[in-house]
């Protein structure tokens, strides 16, 4: 029985790259432009780079794939607007996305463009592949955080709705679920959403209690020995990691990788050799993630390139001589390799293929266009024939003045003649259009070439005249009480993991039918089972959710719901595609946002804003045990029980004294919380009018931020705020202090 083909994704981050994953027997490649995308410490690629790329790869049975995975603020939705109508008439094979506003833009205005789903969507349950898939996602890249069960499951409800998935199999693997990490956007205003990710995970901090230096550090991601299983989990495409390095990097993976693939299609076995990849850039292999084995195995106490010392591990040498002998060997072969891809790929040229015009014709005749490539030639006509009189001579001018589109193709013209045009004689412009369209018909694959979209303006709705309401976030039921207390809307945190206490939390929300569901981020497996049973069995008026397959589902029930903050929502269009395909009442805008970037997000009739201005700012959250780094961990490795039981916190502090907050209580996974809260007195001043409602979260969440009243008296404190109390904005400060709002001065 023939085996079905598994992609293999190679990495492209420049030109040189891009040729080294096309040699070394990639499938497909993806890359970014110098702009929208979320690698913009790669080199990245020009469009007219991307041309001459899609034209080389394509002629080796490669495909492309562009990434334009990030958030995307309201200034910028003109420039991606002009970049996707230049897409369209291109021959890319796919484009990869995070924003939802995006998302909504591709599916109502440029459908022939495919979209994948970037993993900074954090997708890893089955109802954000359904609201994936009815936002038009062809493929979704999935978490890199789930086991190969909960991949085959997705898989499958991916095939379900026509959805492709595809797993990250080789490369650096994040410390938090990607998406949802702030700590780069936090620490040094360069976010993780927007590509400019500074890696502070690799940072070296101050040794912890552990004895580690580099306590986030998490070993590369290696599902070598694992492809099987993965064939098996009906995986359509592996993707590897490495947008940021070198060609040699890119071809060495890439064609190990592909003689795996083989050995396994020809000869039904998996190769036991992995010592090449030892010999690029390391910070040695795990594949514990994949195999559900979450341990204190998966971290490595240096961020920097594991080879030298993996060999060392290896070899038992004598003496000091002959350890020294080893590495040159090794050092000797890192670059004999380098030499040897760069040989081959200067042997490659990604330019845009010349083109050769020929136009021949007399008087009374069609116009002959003959059209020689690289690949073929071919002969188009006019629909006309040449006359005798007219406004303007045939010329090469006038002729290169309506061919100068195909410049913008995958080709150049190299030489245009109209040595065999007779005499003169006279043609219409608007016959030389249809020549150019005949022409680029054929050179675009068979596909006509589309006309730029306009977008229609999205509307700002009036100033809503109300002033903005209150609302709490809580997370213990003894804070329950303050609903009785206040007129705000409670919000109760639900936890990642609940499926042991759904009754309970059913009741919860049964007696006090005024709480409001707030749903995090991360809802796996058989914890988004029971959220779903949780919503059938409460059935509430509203929710509030960071998570859009319970947003789904919250759908599916005709369940008002509020998208939550941690949903990354920027700019109208994400709005947009929030209310018309999943009936959303409103959104909390993302507090990355500077004033600037959030006054010119416009908002749809019949939805609401909402800020949160007070709350702990979570800078990620992560399925590892982070005090097997920081405390030490009598358990080697995550179980079953620790979700459910595991209680504790520390801290870790780095070089520059700044200090972070872990936390792991009950039911939730590792969160990592910033020294100071975030506070924003001055949104409602700056931004009057604007949102509908703002949040203070309230959960008993220890920072370094002091807070000298309790809960009633801080809700009476923001009360007084909302309401115009000149002297509350001092009073708050003086009662909640050491906090930061620098997101807000910094944005994205």
């Amino acid at each position: 029985m023939t085996k079905r083909k598994i992609e293999l994704l190679a990495p492209g981050g420049d030109v040189d790259s891009i040729k080294a994953a096309i040699l070394a027997g990639a499938n497909a490649v993806y890359c970014g432009l110098d702009q929208f995308n979320a690698r913009n410490r790669a080199v990245n690629i020009s469009f007219q780079d991307l041309q001459g790329i899609l034209h080389l790869a394509h002629s080796h049975n490669c495909e492309v794939f562009l990434t334009l995975n990030i958030i995307i603020i309201e200034r910028e939705i003109p420039a991606l607007i002009n970049l996707l109508n230049k897409l369209v008439n291109t021959s890319i094979d796919g484009v990869i996305v995070q924003d939802l506003g995006i998302l909504y833009l591709l599916k109502k205005y440029f459908k022939s463009l495919n979209v994948h789903a970037s993993t900074q969507l954090t997708t890893h349950n089955e109802g954000q592949m359904k609201f994936l898939s009815k936002l038009s996602a062809a493929r979704v890249n999935l978490s890199r955080e789930l086991n190969i069960q909960e991949i085959k499951h997705l898989s499958s409800v991916g095939h379900e709705n026509n959805v492709l998935t595809e797993v990250f199999v080789h490369g650096s693997n994040c410390i938090s679920f990607s998406g949802i990490c702030y700590i780069s956007s936090v620490m040094s205003g360069n976010s993780g959403n927007r590509g400019r990710c500074s890696q502070p995970c690799r940072d070296q901090y101050k040794t912890t209690m552990a004895g580690k230096e580099y306590p986030l550090n998490l070993k590369d991601n290696s599902a070598f020995f694992d492809l099987k299983e993965l064939y098996e989990a009906g995986v359509d495409s592996l993707k590897i990691e490495g947008r940021i390095k070198k060609y040699d990097y890119v071809y060495t993976v890439v064609n190990a990788w592909r003689n795996q693939l083989d050995s396994f299609y020809n000869q039904n076995q998996i190769g036991k050799d992995n010592s090449i990849l030892y010999k690029v850039f390391n910070r040695d292999f795990s594949n514990t993630l994949l195999t559900g084995e979450i341990s204190r195995n998966m971290f490595i106490d240096n961020p920097r390139d594991h080879s030298i010392k993996h060999l060392s591990e290896i070899n038992l040498y004598a003496s000091a001589d002959d350890m020294e002998k080893g590495q040159l060997k090794l050092y000797t072969e890192k670059e004999e390799i380098k030499t040897a891809v760069e040989k081959k790929i200067n042997e490659l040229n990604a330019a845009k293929a010349p083109l050769q015009i020929s136009l021949s014709g007399e008087c009374g005749q069609a116009l002959k266009v003959s059209v020689k490539t690289p690949e073929y030639t071919f002969v188009v006509l006019s629909d006309c024939n040449l006359l005798a009189k007219g406004t303007q001579p045939l010329n090469y001018e006038m002729v290169l003045k309506r061919f100068k589109a195909f410049n913008d193709t995958e080709y150049f013209i190299e030489e245009m003649n109209l040595k065999q045009v007779l005499d003169d004689v006279y043609i219409s412009f608007k016959e030389l259009t249809s020549l150019k369209k005949k022409i680029l018909f054929i050179l675009n694959g068979s596909k006509n070439t589309l006309e730029p979209v306009l977008l229609p303006v999205v509307k700002k709705i009036g100033k809503t005249l109300d002033k903005p309401s209150l609302s709490v976030l809580i997370s213990s039921e003894e804070d329950v009480s303050l609903s009785k207390e206040s007129n705000a809307d409670i919000y109760f945190q639900l936890p990642n993991s609940f499926k042991k206490k759904c009754s309970y939390f059913v009741e919860l929300f049964t007696k006090n039918k005024s709480l409001i569901p707030y749903f995090p981020s991360v809802i796996i497996g058989e914890d988004y089972g029971a959220a779903v049973e949780f919503l059938h069995r409460v059935n509430p008026k509203m929710i509030v959710t960071n998570n859009t397959g319970i947003a789904y589902e919250a759908n599916q029930l005709e369940i008002d719901w509020i998208a939550g903050p941690h949903l990354n929502t920027v700019n109208s269009y994400s709005l947009l595609a929030l209310q018309e395909n999943f009936n959303c009442t409103g959104a909390f805008i993302s507090n990355e946002l500077t004033k600037h970037q959030i006054q010119g997000i416009k908002t749809p009739a019949d939805f609401k804003l909402y800020y949160s201005i007070y709350h702990p700012i979570v800078l990620m959250t992560s399925r590892q045990c982070l005090f097997h780094q920081v405390t030490g961990c009598e358990k080697n490795r995550v179980d079953g029980t620790c979700i459910q039981t595991c209680e504790k916190s520390s801290s870790i502090t780095n070089l520059k004294n700044d200090s972070f907050r872990i936390e792991k209580s009950i039911g939730n996974y590792h969160t990592i919380y910033n020294e100071r809260n975030f506070l924003n007195t001055d949104i409602g001043n700056d931004l009057p009018n604007f949102f509908s409602s703002f949040m203070i979260d309230l959960r008993d969440v220890t920072t370094d931020t002091i807070i000298k009243l309790n809960k009633i008296e801080i809700i009476r404190l923001f009360e007084n705020l909302l309401n115009g109390n000149t002297a509350s904005k001092e009073e708050v400060k003086k009662n909640i202090y050491h906090s930061t709002n620098n997101q807000y001065k910094k944005g994205i």
